[in-house]
């Protein structure tokens, strides 16, 4: 039975809006009653914004409000564990923002406090959501595209909107554990999360900004299928945000644009008068608006899945142990960028069992002597067929007036 859910928010940044606006947008039943900011002032004023009955500065007060039911963690990274493990204490079910932890070390605390505690978590990972995901992973997983080879996930815009996102130590990194665990997420679920990610290489620089920490970075994951992922990552790239996806199978293609260019496209040159869309970076010239930003961003289908989740019993698409495992290839990104090497992903728990593992193409027989690497039809209109001798190895064409 669908209940009415009570919520304590942690964090009134970007996403604590994003998610307070999906929460209790389109006259939605499920309430944030109790709202927790760094200072009084910002949680007063997020609260009177969005008419939040409660607000405080102090976190254990507000996941500890008897009037709520939940938590949601949309904190600095550095805070997530603390404000994790408040709510398995209080006995709430828990949803935590991107990235789990700073590393897999922490993000698997994360994960045993409140496996401990026996309440209900989930992972936040918004991007895996959007409508054009859901709708792909499902072609993805009918057969559509046959075997997935490789997956591209990007994301790049100019740089993230609050202070704490470029301190290293509080982010645990840069724009790969910002960005990068959105698209390592997106990679599993296409890739198929019950197969391992076995290694990585990963290159990472601060081109432009005066930080330590890395402003772009990009990665490529084999797991042990052979499939491949890669990510591309960036707070270096200007004119907007930019978030595309590519799936290659055996059989089929998909390719995704999410945000900056996605049909809705305007010009003015009197500017807007205010905001366009998140990371947008001008009011006035060319503008790629969003229709509903928090929809085509997943937020809305992830909290149906979350809340629908918990009140059937049932485990969410994104579990903070998904967290885990994006954490754990980040862990290895971080120490490929070190070595430039390829460096395995260590991860302490797996929960599923190996996959089948894949060596070459599996190719078609055509008789008891070939077998078909491609076929395809010429200018003339005879079909050329590339084959291999299954017998010498040897690699020739043949010319057929019909196809197989």
């Amino acid at each position: 039975m669908k209940k009415n859910h009570s919520i304590t928010m942690l964090g009134t940044g970007l996403i604590g809006m994003f998610y307070t606006m999906t929460i209790q947008g389109q006259r939605g039943r499920d309430r944030v009653q109790t709202v927790c900011a760094q200072t009084d002032d910002e949680a007063r004023t997020f609260a009177g914004k969005w008419g939040v009955p409660r607000w405080t500065s102090d976190m254990a007060k507000a996941v500890r409000d008897p009037d709520t039911d939940m938590v949601i963690v949309g904190l600095p990274n550095n805070l997530h564990k603390k404000a994790v493990m408040l709510a398995a204490e209080a006995g709430k079910p828990v949803l935590c923002t991107k990235p789990l932890g700073r590393t897999a070390a922490e993000a698997l605390e994360i994960v045993e406090v409140v496996e401990k505690a026996g309440v209900f978590g989930g992972y936040l990972e918004d991007l895996v959501y959007t409508p054009k995901t859901l709708k792909s992973l499902a072609s993805v997983r009918s057969g559509a595209v046959g075997r997935v080879l490789w997956v591209r996930s990007r994301e790049t815009h100019p740089g993230p909107h609050s202070a704490w996102f470029w301190d290293k130590e509080i982010a645990g990194g840069g724009a790969i554990v910002d960005m990068g665990c959105h698209c390592i997420e997106i990679i599993r679920n296409f890739v198929g999360k019950d197969v391992r990610p076995v290694e990585v290489i990963c290159t990472a620089d601060t081109l432009v900004h005066p930080i330590a920490a890395e402003d772009t970075g990009i990665g490529l994951i084999r797991f042990e299928n052979q499939s491949l992922g890669q990510f591309e990552v960036s707070w270096t790239f200007r004119g907007g945000m930019d978030l595309r996806d590519e799936i290659t199978g055996t059989e089929g293609t998909i390719w995704l644009d999410h945000f900056l260019r996605t049909g809705f496209e305007m010009y003015t040159a009197v500017g807007k008068g205010g905001y366009v869309s998140e990371k947008a970076e001008a009011e006035k010239g060319w503008l790629f608006p969003v229709g509903d930003e928090v929809h085509e961003l997943g937020y809305a289908h992830m909290f149906t899945d979350m809340f629908d989740a918990l009140d059937e019993g049932r485990t969410p698409m994104e579990t903070l142990y998904d967290g885990y495992v994006v954490n754990a290839i980040i862990d290895a990104c971080y120490r490929s960028a070190a070595t430039k090497k390829w460096e395995p992903v260590e991860l302490e728990r797996w929960i599923y069992k190996p996959v089948e593992q894949r060596v070459g193409g599996e190719g078609k027989t055509i008789d008891d002597r070939f077998i078909l690497i491609k076929e395809e039809r010429m200018p003339d209109g005879k079909i050329k067929m590339i084959v291999k001798d299954k017998r010498s190895g040897e690699i020739v064409q043949q010319i057929r007036d019909t196809p197989l």
